[in-house]
């Protein structure tokens, strides 16, 4: 053999030999493809714990905030029922101004006017939530939404009726904010 065929053959073995080599590099065993399968599998639960643990926070999260905007509105009505308590003595005073109005001729423009910033203040108590108690004489006497001034004996009504209102009582949306003074029959 000539010396360029011994060293071709030679060449041709040592390719053999390194990519003979090279193949077992890259392919695993069973060893270590149950080692990488075994991580797999132990990355994918601790996955699966991370995004339980992240799920679980995002909506305790949501819960809080709906806590809070609760709270939130909660203290807004509260504020806004005492304020609106400090209007209603002039809801009084204005109604039982008109009333007891004068019969003078010249004095309707002074009711009419009194009528009007009655009805403004009403429209704009409503505009907020807040209504009057419809509470009329014969109805039953209804503790949650009544006061009882008096009880009186009176032929006219049953036992626990409403003889008369004498304060109006008012609400904000579903909850008393001043409840009706009434006379009650017994």
């Amino acid at each position: 053999m000539t010396d360029s065929k011994k060293k071709n053959y030679e060449n041709r073995d040592n390719l053999e030999d390194s990519g003979g080599q090279a193949a077992s590099q890259t392919v695993p065993g069973e060893s270590e493809l149950e080692a990488l399968q075994s991580e797999c599998e132990s990355l994918k639960a601790q996955s699966a714990e991370y995004l339980d643990s992240l799920q679980r926070e995002r909506a305790s999260f949501a819960n809080y905030r709906k806590r809070v905007d609760q709270d939130n509105h909660l203290v807004y009505d509260n504020a806004l029922a005492d304020l609106i308590k400090t209007f209603l003595p002039v809801v009084d005073d204005l109604e039982r101004a008109l009333k007891n109005k004068p019969s003078d001729p010249e004095a309707e423009l002074w009711i009419s006017g009194i009528a009007l910033i009655l009805q403004k203040l009403m429209k704009t108590l409503d505009a907020k939530g807040v209504s009057a108690l419809d509470v009329q004489p014969g109805d039953d006497f209804d503790p949650a939404f009544q006061e009882a001034v008096t009880h009186e004996e009176d032929p006219e009504y049953s036992d626990s009726q409403v003889i008369e209102v004498v304060q109006t009582g008012y609400k904000l949306k579903d909850r008393v904010i001043r409840p009706a003074l009434v006379r009650v029959a017994k």
